[in-house]
């Protein structure tokens, strides 16, 4: 096994569909789900897994497949996704996805068109550049409201983002259960065994699940596949990332130049050294 974790990584496909997405281990979505929206929904009781491949009129909508797709008690749909990466328009495409669910509520005949409430819940492994100031505020809810008054128009769509990598409490700073879920997802792979702060059965029944070690040998290598993939995307995403960050610095360098700004300056601004910015002075 290539991997020396002990537990999976839940921002792999494989890491996040085996604890959330497997219908014995269905309890701990519902307590995920329950931790996340008890404030506004009171208690869910039961949640039923749909299928997450959609059927819809053109190919575009039959290629639209969610991670996880459930339905709770009142029939009240619930997409869970997990973005690893950021992509262009992402916010169009959690819009866009949430329409199947409202659109199969339409009943054949004569319906008054009254709908249940849908939610889409996405868990997200970066940060929207737009919240990046705001270093504390990690959970978004959002739904449709009136600019003037910022009352809520319409209560029954429903879009949560959680930006992870702005969750850095410590299990010493964990307050509530749900401090403790967004740890568990944060750190899941990096933890050596259940900390005492997390021994509730929910969790113990996570960490179990996660253990590496008690998988098939098919089981590790499909994780294995999915952690490959996840590790390749971020080290080319962190790669991309390095080369527009020299870019941009190379930008800010020969703007000062130009400008007839001292080197010290420059150097204050972009956070190079005076040998790099001579060397850039050099090229031009």
């Amino acid at each position: 096994m290539s991997t020396k974790e002990r537990y999976v990584n839940l921002f792999t496909d494989y890491g996040f569909k085996k604890i959330f997405g497997e219908e014995p281990n269905k309890n701990l979505l519902l307590d995920f789900l329950n931790e996340l929206l008890r404030e506004e929904q009171g208690e869910i009781l039961d949640l039923t897994y749909l299928k997450t491949e959609q059927l819809g009129d053109t190919d575009i909508d039959r290629k639209a497949i969610f991670d996880l797709y459930c339905e709770n008690d009142r029939g009240e749909k619930f997409i869970v996704e997990l973005q690893k990466s950021k992509q262009n328009f992402f916010k169009d495409r959690a819009l866009y996805y949430s329409t199947f669910p409202i659109r199969d509520q339409a009943e054949r005949g004569d319906w008054n068109f009254k709908l249940k409430a849908v939610y889409t819940v996405a868990i997200l492994d970066f940060v929207f550049d737009e919240d990046k100031d705001k270093p504390e505020k990690y959970r978004y809810d959002v739904k449709l409201t009136d600019v003037d008054t910022n009352r809520v128009f319409y209560d029954k769509l429903t879009f949560i983002y959680l930006e992870m990598p702005k969750f850095n409490k410590t299990l010493e700073q964990l307050g509530s259960r749900f401090d403790k879920w967004l740890y568990v997802i944060r750190n899941l792979n990096r933890l050596e065994r259940l900390p005492d702060t997390l021994r509730e059965q929910v969790f113990e029944q996570l960490f179990d699940t996660a253990e590496i070690a008690q998988f098939t040998p098919d089981q590790i290598r499909s994780y294995e596949k999915s952690l490959k993939y996840y590790r390749d995307m971020k080290n080319s995403l962190d790669a991309a990332f390095d080369e527009g960050k020299q870019e941009k610095e190379r930008e800010i360098v020969i703007n000062g130049l130009k400008q007839g700004l001292d080197l010290k300056m420059i150097a204050a601004l972009t956070g190079l050294q005076i040998e790099e910015i001579e060397k850039i002075q050099q090229e031009l």
